[in-house]
């Protein structure tokens, strides 16, 4: 057994970071997927240093548990070599331009008329319609746009970009739910139907608890740097060596901490007796902790203080984090030869996410259900 999508057939048209990333993600859970590229390859095979082999970290990344080929599919043989692969396959991904697929016979529409069960995911920057359809869209655009990058940053300081493209990756792990959801109504209706999954949406759904805010006070959210705009102490504070995150979300959980650093009495005074008041206060409240906090290890106080109920955590940095022991018990290092690559997050008891193809591994054919079956590390 392979995973739970075992005998699911993905053809994966596209390229750059959504829709390769929900490729992954079926391909770890079992799907067998097949990867179309350009003649010249992926844009992100480029997108380095580092390389291995002319390839970029970049590339490998997103790219495990796929079998790869190349076809040009402005031409008359790529298009036919696709619908041959379509006829195939239960699930579509793309994020061509729209209307280029179109353009070519292969599009949704023409295709779904031939395979009413194909089920067609299309990731896109805004969606088909309404006044930015169907232009391009980019991360670090859409986070402008989305109001993302309004609330990122310090108070006093510019707006900032989160460091890691996360429109682009929440975006990909939409379209993962929006296949599974559509895979289990074909189970009922026989039918197939059209994903659309875009960044800008994508993006927008990101802005909890700003927009439950707005929507309820009318007031424009402002950055609060590395602190939670409703609850406080939720912050990055500093301690004597490593900083730490303080994560309280409750008066139990601040009597706690309270105690802990020996300021037993700061839990009681009425500045900080509520959350609304921890909240409303917290500039004093930050200048006080940090004071108290001062003769302590920031990593020994984060693990005595989980010990005791307060969420803390110390602040690492990515080779710590990836090299830190509860990342290998969860085993979210992932290693097949050369290659190496974050685990699966979601784990199943009795069909397990599973690595059976390393980045550039080939294939021009579905796996028969046969193979499929034998398609085990």
């Amino acid at each position: 057994m392979t995973g739970s999508l075992q005998g699911i057939k993905v053809l994966d048209l596209s390229r750059i970071l959504g829709g390769p990333l929900c490729g992954q993600i079926l391909g770890d859970h079992g799907a067998d997927v097949l990867k179309v590229e350009p003649p010249q390859g992926d844009d992100t095979r480029t997108w380095g240093p580092p390389f291995r082999d002319g390839v970029a970290s970049y590339y490998y990344g997103l790219n495990r548990n796929k079998r790869i080929q190349f076809l040009d599919l402005s031409t008359p043989e790529g298009q036919q070599r696709v619908r041959e692969l379509i006829a195939e396959a239960d699930v579509v991904l793309e994020n061509f331009k729209i209307g280029t697929m179109e353009k070519w016979g292969i599009g949704y529409e023409q295709m779904q008329r031939e395979f009413p069960q194909i089920i067609w995911c299309r990731v896109s920057g805004f969606g088909v319609d309404g006044p930015l359809g169907a232009l391009p869209g980019y991360d670090a655009a859409v986070q402008a746009m989305a109001g993302l990058m309004s609330v990122n940053g310090e108070p006093n300081g510019d707006p900032l970009r989160v460091g890691l493209p996360v429109v682009d990756m929440v975006t990909g792990m939409n379209a993962v739910i929006g296949v599974l959801l559509a895979l289990h109504e074909r189970g009922r209706s026989g039918q197939g139907q059209l994903i659309n999954a875009s960044l800008y949406d994508s993006g927008l759904s990101l802005l909890h608890p700003h927009a439950a805010n707005w929507f309820m006070n009318g007031k424009v959210p402002q950055r609060t740097g590395n602190a939670h705009p409703n609850i406080y102490p939720y912050d990055v504070v500093a301690t004597g060596t490593t900083p730490i995150f303080l994560a309280v979300g409750n008066d139990r959980q601040f009597k706690l901490l309270c105690e802990h650093i020996g300021r037993p009495t700061l839990s009681e005074e009425t500045s900080f007796a509520t959350a609304g008041q921890r909240s409303t206060n917290r500039v004093e409240l930050k200048a006080l902790l940090e004071a108290s906090l001062a003769k302590y290890d920031g990593v020994i106080l984060a693990d005595e203080l989980m010990a005791i109920g307060v969420p803390a955590a110390p602040v690492l940095n990515v080779e710590q984090a990836l090299e830190a022991p509860h990342t290998q018990h969860s085993e979210m290092v992932v290693q097949m030869g050369e290659y190496r690559g974050l685990g699966a997050p979601v784990k199943l008891s009795r069909t397990p996410a599973t690595y059976r193809h390393a980045p550039l591994s080939e294939g021009h054919d579905f796996l028969s259900q046969e193979n499929s079956d034998l398609d085990t590390p």
